[in-house]
């Protein structure tokens, strides 16, 4: 399949654009609950082991639709189910802001992750086929750059308004929704399935059985899952930490996301230079080993201004982490990347239930925060010896020659 018109530079400039703001507003949505989580819980008259249920119910919508919804969009129009997802996660946000109880919240933060796994996936999915080989590293960079962004801008951003009714946050992020969706609609070419076969229970599991064939494959997969459940089992928890341990309003912790998210975008805007100089083996080792190091500095940190360093440096080396872990999961199945894009997307945001619900248990019941943190090391060390073993020291140009060879199979 052909589709020569982004061929153009300034075409796959609007694309790359295009998928950044909606990776922006999806992520804003996905980190959106964090900060608000000390709010929520004294508005809905809720436990700080209740509240990590906001984080999980987000997480469990999505990881379980979309391993229907990949395979499903395999077979389908991506460009629509783009626009359909975005419709949906607009109308279910916006429903959050509206909701009277916790039950309500609850069920609605779970509709709007169904909708975010419809979306979400097309936009990885759909990079190598709307863009030619050179430019599918750098716009995967920029699509994670919007999770990066949504860290760095709007979570703060939530913040602040939360500070005046925490409902606000949810009709904002709603609100950038609808507007980037009728952009979509209007701008994004179609992108039509290579092949239209029908989805059943059957061909759901040969979707499967062919992605994860090779021991590799579900290794990479093994390792991302608990690259995320480490991450965001402190994620999660950050705002409910930050308040009781240092006497942040939310704010407050707005501003210390903001820290936060600067790192990530920084680290996702240096991906290429560091991965063609040290290889993508080395480069996710390292980054790894220094994020692990850096959760030391957090666990034993007493100064809020040390934390902040800490925290900044470990989003910057996730930053470099997630474009090339995305980029590697992609490179798998050429012929079915919605299925290698939900599994992705699946597994990341199974490790944020499971992560965030561990994080609620030993928070509440264990040893707090520094539970919380040991369980990320954990998570990351196992993670750490997978890559190690199954990444090969390959490096952006054999990153690039490898899409361009899958590109000129499919054409």
């Amino acid at each position: 399949m052909q589709l020569k018109s982004t061929d153009t530079q300034p075409h796959a400039r609007m694309i790359m654009a295009l998928f950044f703001f909606t990776m922006f507003v999806i992520g804003t949505d996905t980190f959106i609950v964090s900060p608000l989580l000390p709010t929520l819980r004294q508005v809905l008259h809720i436990s700080a082991e209740q509240s990590g249920w906001l984080v999980s119910a987000y997480a469990l919508g999505y990881a379980g639709f979309a391993l229907i919804a990949g395979p499903l969009s395999d077979g389908f129009n991506r460009k629509s189910c783009l626009v359909a997802g975005m419709i949906g996660f607009s109308l279910f946000t916006a429903g959050c802001g509206l909701a009277a109880d916790f039950s309500t919240l609850l069920a609605l933060r779970a509709l709007a992750g169904i909708s975010a796994a419809i979306t979400s996936p097309q936009v990885w999915a759909s990079i190598p086929q709307l863009l030619p080989a050179h430019h599918v590293v750098r716009a995967m960079s920029a699509a994670s750059a919007g999770l990066a962004v949504s860290q760095c801008m709007g979570v703060p951003i939530g913040s602040v308004l939360a500070a005046s009714n925490w409902r606000f946050p949810f009709f904002a992020v709603a609100g950038a929704a609808l507007i980037i969706t009728v952009l979509l609609a209007v701008k994004l070419p179609a992108i039509p399935p290579r092949q239209r076969n029908g989805i059943s229970v059957t061909a759901l599991a040969k979707h499967y059985r062919f992605v994860l064939s090779e021991r590799r494959t579900v290794a990479a997969f093994l390792g991302y899952f608990l690259y995320q459940l480490g991450t965001f089992a402190t994620f999660s928890f950050l705002g409910n930490w930050l308040a009781d341990d240092f006497a942040l309003s939310v704010q407050q912790t707005g501003l210390f996301i903001l820290v936060f998210g600067i790192g990530n975008l920084a680290g996702s805007l240096m991906t290429a230079p560091v991965e063609r100089w040290l290889g993508t083996r080395a480069t996710v080792t390292a980054a790894l080993l220094g994020m692990i190091s850096m959760y030391l500095l957090v666990m034993w940190g007493d100064h809020i201004a040390v934390v902040g360093f800490a925290y900044m440096m470990i989003a910057c080396m996730g930053g470099i982490l997630f474009p090339l872990l995305m980029n590697t999961l992609q490179k798998q199945q050429p012929s079915a990347r919605g299925t290698i894009a939900a599994l992705a997307n699946s597994s990341m945001y199974g490790g944020t239930m499971i992560g965030s619900s561990l994080a609620g248990l030993l928070y509440a019941r264990v040893a707090g925060f520094p539970a919380i943190v040991i369980l990320t090391m954990l998570s990351y060390t196992a993670a750490l010896i997978l890559f190690h073993h199954i990444l090969k020291p390959i490096t952006i140009m054999s990153t690039v020659t490898s899409s361009a060879s899958a590109s000129n199979v499919e054409r």
